[in-house]
């Protein structure tokens, strides 16, 4: 069935402390509109056991592009979301001649000295056992201004209910490798069309590192997109579009 669709392949790799569900699931719908998609969760997350040793970028970029063998997928576009940039970045390089395009949302290739202070925190509060405190702090690292504001108290507080209790098991290790992970050298190896889609009021990987990312890859398009770091909770049918859009010089 799988080698009769007409649709072009596109693999999803999601962000730490995520899923495909949570990350894709508001867009989901669009995305298979368009393309025949494809994922895998990491260690962890979605119902994947958790892993016992430190997470690697290659791990994941080869459990992404397995995933594609197992659907009889030769050749694919990529979209990577915050972690998941990097994993797809690393994939389009350990791939080349698999991987089409790459479409990266809030990447980041290194993890500055912001990135690994936030990190650090947030594993901790994970290991201290507070779901409370810890939805209070992702939401004040992943929502904007505005969408924070536009949340009576009671919503507000459902808000971070959700955030605190949702957590996949294996975010700490996701978190970690966020911490380490470096594909600055990867950058300029990257052929493929790509698509950088920077949230412009993104609290948790700043736009200078969305931007750091376009600026390093030849040819990348940068576009930005207002909100924080989850364009799927703030602005989905905005990043949908944008995800499914033709640009010039895409190969499918």
């Amino acid at each position: 069935m799988s080698g009769t669709d007409p649709r072009p392949a596109l693999l999803l790799a999601h962000g730490a402390g995520g899923s495909l569900a949570a990350n894709y699931g508001p867009v989901m719908a669009a995305l298979t509109a368009r393309y025949r998609v494809i994922g895998a969760d990491y260690p962890g997350a979605g119902g994947a056991p958790r892993a016992r040793e430190p997470l690697e970028l290659d791990d994941l970029a080869d459990r992404l592009a397995a995933a594609a063998d197992a659907e009889g997928a030769a050749r694919f576009a990529v979209s990577g979301f915050s972690l998941g940039g990097a994993v797809a970045i690393r994939l389009a390089v350990r791939h080349p001649e698999r991987v089409t395009a790459l479409l990266l949302t809030a990447p980041f290739a290194r993890a500055d000295a912001q990135v690994r202070l936030v990190a650090r925190v947030w594993r901790s509060l994970i290991e201290a056992g507070d779901p409370d405190t810890l939805g209070r702090f992702l939401l004040a690292h992943s929502l904007s201004p505005a969408a924070l504001q536009a949340m009576d108290p009671q919503e507000l507080e459902s808000a971070v209910k959700q955030a605190g209790g949702d957590a996949p098991a294996g975010t700490p290790e996701h978190v970690e490798l966020a911490e380490r992970l470096d594909v600055t050298a990867d950058l300029p190896r990257i052929t493929v069309p790509t698509l950088v889609v920077s949230p412009a009021d993104d609290p948790l990987i700043a736009p200078r590192l969305h931007r750091e990312v376009a600026a390093g890859i030849p040819g990348a398009r940068l576009m930005r997109i207002p909100g924080g770091h989850l364009p799927y909770a703030e602005h989905p049918d905005q990043w949908a579009a944008l995800l499914t859009a033709p640009f010039p010089g895409r190969k499918e």
